[in-house]
């Protein structure tokens, strides 16, 4: 199992991004995929999770603004991410786990971290 997250970058504030999480090793059906961010100091918290149903779950901190999808062709879960805060700067992540949780110590297997950093 395998996650590889990339689409990160520099945005100024209100401005979009779309992560990436190019999976291998398993089938969505399978798996939840979540996707999780630790900004300098912080804790890693969770921003929003979809499972292999497509139920989805965001965090409140999120919700209206990011939006997770996917392209079961391509092997891949995007997270939208609009109307972006300073606060969301952060590294995120992508991880799964077999069965839908908000946790990030229910999840098994991660990709590398990929930097968001949104200016002012």
């Amino acid at each position: 199992v395998q996650l590889q997250a990339s689409g990160g970058g520099l945005v100024q504030a209100g401005g979009s991004l779309r992560l990436s999480c190019a999976v291998s090793g398993f089938t969505f059906d399978d798996y939840a995929i979540g996707w999780f961010r630790q900004a300098p100091g912080k804790e890693r918290e969770g921003v929003s999770c979809v499972s292999g149903a497509g139920d989805k779950y965001y965090a409140d901190s999120v919700t209206g603004r990011f939006t997770m999808s996917s392209d079961i062709a391509k092997n891949t879960v995007y997270l939208q991410m609009n109307s972006l805060k300073p606060e969301d700067t952060a590294v995120y992540y992508c991880a799964a786990a077999s069965r839908i949780a908000t946790r990030d110590r229910d999840y098994n297997y991660w990709g590398q971290g990929t930097q968001v950093t949104v200016s002012s």
